[in-house]
């Protein structure tokens, strides 16, 4: 099979086999990233010499994280989106061009990020609420150093994992990422409980992952099967950079709006608990910081199916919009929709069900009743409408697979810094601690009322394209 047929099955697979072969792994892969925060946040929660404190640290530093992949992603998310369209119009020039610029890029970024938390370290983590006690910021400061040292890495990784899906290879990205979170999950336990090396312990167990990941995918980009890089590939074109970047940024604002969301919240938090009865008591104020974070990782865990799910997608709906196949980009949409509908569902039936199973996971074994009766809470008010939540997400991403960069970043926007950060920070001043949990379900309702006219306009734009090819063809 010669390079410019590698991806032809695209165009003629079943969609549904499609969808499994490209999603699942996509899914697998984005989850995988999301754990790496995740079990350092189970491991740590449960050792004794670090709980709540430590619970409280992860959650702040959390967010400087997502600024790293939110990055990544818009590099790799582009990329991706671009290369399948270019492949599917034969154009493997602009394809090889287009990876090496964003392998470039991504080194360039992740470097430039990492001097900028080391200079500014202590005021990172001040504005994103870890001056709520002096406990927490100590773990925050230990834990952050070790995890700034991870970011190049972490970076390349995540932006080379939708990159290497658009070569055909779901699977492989998936394997790459996976490995790197094995490492992770077998020496966060004897880092943190035999060792001892709490807080660093985590973040060291969290970095070898992320360099094993970044490998793996450098071994894959000398190994690629639709094109292949030489010197040339690396060399910069502000051309390309100006036709894919825009592709990723929804992706990239999917991420740096839950960081604006999360410090608007970790802030309100920050203020508010001071003047709550229970949390403004010292043994108590690192509570809602700590819980609040748990109740966003286990939602973060089901965006990254949501998200995992439609960008699995974009190969195909790209290769599909580029040989003028838009009958099929239009069943794909409808399958999509359906899935994520279901994803957010069960998600929901299972946070106002089991919340208290949830956060036993997190060490609540160790902490107070005023621990648990207050994480119980923000699982059922926080995460009410993931139903809405899933089927937006999907629908914006869509609209980024379809070329409609502008289009899907404009309704990102209005989702995750009007809304989301909006009522982030005007609620508390209504209902106290309560208006931040308030916060997740009024946009999520109302960007859903903006999502069935974003469908609807798909669906109709997809139909006047398709008749168009039929009508040429006739």
């Amino acid at each position: 099979m010669n390079e410019l047929n590698a991806n032809a099955f695209l165009e003629k697979e079943k969609l549904t086999k499609l969808m499994r072969k490209y999603a699942i792994p996509c899914i697998i892969s984005l989850l995988v990233a999301a754990l790496y925060n995740i079990v350092d946040q189970i491991f740590i929660a449960n050792a004794s010499y670090l709980g709540s404190y430590g619970n409280a640290a992860n959650t702040v530093v959390f967010p400087l994280t997502v600024i790293a992949l939110a990055i990544a992603v818009m590099i790799g998310d582009g990329c991706c989106a671009f290369v399948s369209i270019c492949l599917g119009a034969k154009n493997t020039d602009s394809a090889h061009k287009s990876i090496g610029n964003s392998v470039v890029l991504s080194i360039v970024c992740s470097l430039i990020l990492t001097i900028i938390y080391f200079v500014f370290q202590t005021q990172i983590l001040t504005a994103f609420g870890g001056g709520v006690n002096e406990k927490t910021f100590m773990h925050s400061q230990e834990y952050f150093m070790y995890i700034s040292m991870g970011i190049p890495f972490y970076m390349f990784g995540q932006a080379m994992n939708p990159i290497i899906r658009s070569d055909g290879s779901p699977k492989f990205a998936m394997a790459a990422t996976v490995a790197g979170a094995i490492v992770n999950i077998i020496l966060d336990p004897i880092f943190i409980y035999i060792f001892k090396w709490g807080m660093m312990g985590a973040a060291v167990a969290t970095v070898l992952g992320q360099v094993l990941t970044a490998g793996l995918s450098i071994w894959y980009l000398r190994h690629m099967k639709s094109v292949k890089l030489d010197k040339s590939s690396f060399q910069l074109h502000g051309e390309l950079m100006k036709k894919f970047l825009p592709l990723g940024v929804c992706s990239f604002l999917s991420q740096i709006s839950l960081v604006l969301s999360m410090a608007a919240m970790q802030n309100m938090i920050l203020k508010y608990g001071l003047l709550d009865p229970t949390f403004g008591q010292t043994q108590f104020a690192q509570i809602p910081m700590a819980v609040l974070g748990i109740v966003m990782k286990f939602f973060q865990i089901v965006i990254s199916i949501s998200v995992g799910m439609a960008a699995g997608c974009i190969p195909i709906v790209g290769y599909n919009v580029g040989a003028k196949r838009f009958d099929r980009a239009k069943m794909l949409f409808i399958y999509l929709l359906a899935c994520e509908a279901i994803v957010g569902f069960v998600a929901t039936l299972i946070v106002e069900i089991f919340p208290i199973q949830l956060i036993s996971i997190f060490g609540a074994a160790n902490e107070s009743q005023v621990y648990t009766d207050f994480a119980v809470k923000s699982f059922r008010v926080y995460l009410c409408t993931m139903t809405l939540a899933t089927v937006n997400k999907a629908a914006f991403i869509y609209l980024q697979s379809l070329g409609k960069a502008l289009l899907s970043t404009a309704l990102s926007m209005i989702r995750e810094v009007v809304f989301g950060v909006g009522f982030a920070l005007l609620l508390p001043i209504f209902f106290g601690l309560d208006g931040v949990l308030y916060s997740m379900p009024a946009s999520d309702i109302l960007t859903f009322i903006i999502s069935v006219i974003c469908v609807i306009y798909i669906l109709k734009l997809l139909d006047r394209d398709h008749k168009k090819v039929q009508k040429a063809m006739n």
